[in-house]
């Protein structure tokens, strides 16, 4: 995708990074150039609640936003979008067809979430934001297909943008921005999350052509040794023989999941293991909750959005919902099969937490954690009781210490691209600077270490939360 013809230069332009600048939390910024302010995501952070949980908007309280670009509708990118909205309600809305289609559920869900989460006592924070404000941002939504430059209206000359292709999930995008000051053109890319290579259902991401003036890009896995390492062709087959291997014992495996993205891959892989005869067509494999939903909106895009198939349906996967009933819930539990339920991390309230407290104890199941696990998470506790050795495991602290006895395995199926990929990204488009953001403060470092080396010698800027920088 070219980034386009004209004089390249260097106007001014302001940024500002309003969300956690030393963690992976609530992703936003702010650009300001020839009187347009543009945010780039508006997220929250998914392990805090209540005000606690969003970018600090107080620092542009006195400025307008035009318009809001967002790149995909995981929480910590989107989470915060109706509160900035409610601020700023003359802005509008960009992103692509897929991703306004998966906001339309994720955000409602959300407000259903907080508030159930205040009502029950997990937490003491009211909503900060509505189902109805939620559901009446479709009215500021503008939608636009990847790869087709569009312009918004600004005070002085013109901003053209682009949303390139980003693989990471479903309706995922890059931002790339072209400032035109009469003769001279600036060229801003924003990587946003984003996956070189192909996963299970959708393929690696596109990226523009150098020149480009300013880089924003993630940093996630910087400080990710291993994840440089990893293979995925082999993590597959390590991931098929170690489900074979479980409910050959009759064991059933638990694999928690984030609702997006993750749970569809999963379920695509499992399905690509029944097809080659590995995985025995009468084991079940269940699933529940939010990510039926979102199977459902990966399924309608399925022909206007990249994919490495696009006959593959995520509901053509043979699944059973997993029951209601305390007793049904047992009893399947009690025979060899496949969970598929969230949340990824584990957490306490959540169905693959109460799973988890049901398998831990019996050394014929198996919990599988395929995602990125915080160390504090109920899924964090086990990979590191697992690592030291430990008898026991506490998964709900209502709940307390359980016997460490099932077999617990890690698999690395990141939607990120790792820090080496992302080095080679920046020298291909040959940036004069590098902003990093969206990670914690050791990757960030790497990346600027690994930065400096390139021929090109980019000036390499990690700004602090609320910091403005000239780029």
């Amino acid at each position: 995708m070219a980034a386009g013809n004209g004089q390249v230069g260097s106007s001014t332009i302001r940024f500002t990074s309003l969300g956690n600048t030393t963690d992976i939390g609530a992703s936003c910024h702010i650009l300001r150039a020839d009187g347009i302010t543009v945010a780039l995501d508006a997220g929250a952070d998914p392990n805090r609640d209540g005000p606690e949980s969003l970018p600090t908007f107080d620092a542009i309280k006195r400025l307008e936003i035009d318009h809001v670009l967002v790149t995909h509708a995981h929480h910590d990118h989107i989470g915060s979008l109706p509160v900035l909205m409610e601020e700023f309600p003359q802005a509008e809305v960009h992103l692509t067809g897929a991703t306004r289609n998966l906001a339309d559920h994720v955000l409602p869900a959300s407000a259903r979430l907080q508030r159930r989460k205040f009502y029950e006592g997990s937490s003491r924070y009211p909503p900060i934001f509505s189902e109805d404000q939620a559901f009446a941002l479709s009215s500021k939504y503008r939608t636009h297909p990847y790869g087709i430059p569009f312009s918004v209206p600004t005070r002085k000359d013109k901003l053209e943008i682009t949303f390139c292709y980003s693989g990471h999930i479903l309706g995922a995008a890059g931002v790339l921005l072209r400032y035109r000051n009469g003769a001279r053109v600036t060229n801003v890319f924003y990587t946003s999350d984003t996956c070189m290579h192909a996963q299970s259902i959708i393929p690696g991401g596109e990226y523009p052509r150098s020149p480009i003036d300013v880089l924003v890009m993630e940093s996630t896995l910087g400080a990710d040794e291993e994840a440089e390492r990893v293979v995925r062709s082999q993590e597959i087959d390590r991931f098929r023989g170690d489900l074979v291997r479980v409910l050959g014992r009759d064991g059933t495996v638990l694999i928690p999941v984030f609702a997006l993205g993750r749970a569809q891959e999963i379920l695509a892989l499992l399905d690509s293991f029944r097809q080659s005869g590995h995985l025995a067509w009468d084991i079940p494999i269940y699933t529940a909750g939010g990510l039926r939903a979102v199977a459902g909106i990966y399924d309608s895009t399925a022909g206007t959005t990249p994919r490495l198939n696009k006959g593959f349906k995520v509901f053509g996967v043979d699944q059973r919902r997993f029951p209601y009933g305390d007793r049904a819930k047992r009893r399947v539990l009690g025979k060899p099969g496949i969970h598929v339920v969230t949340s990824g991390m584990v957490f306490a309230n959540t169905l693959s937490n109460w799973i988890a407290q049901q398998l831990v104890e019996h050394e014929r199941h198996a919990i599988f954690l395929v995602g990125y696990c915080k160390e504090d998470s109920p899924g964090g506790h086990l990979l590191e009781a697992v690592d030291c050795g430990a008898d026991g495991v506490i998964l709900d602290k209502h709940i307390g210490m359980q016997p460490l006895c099932c077999e617990v395995q890690r698999y690395r199926f990141s939607g990120h691209s790792h820090r080496r990929d992302l080095i080679k990204l920046a020298s291909s488009l040959c940036p004069s600077t590098v902003v990093l953001v969206h990670g914690e403060t050791s990757a960030r470092q790497w990346m600027a270490d690994g930065l400096a080396s390139l021929p090109s010698r980019p000036t390499v800027l990690m700004p602090r939360e609320g910091e403005t920088i000239d780029v």
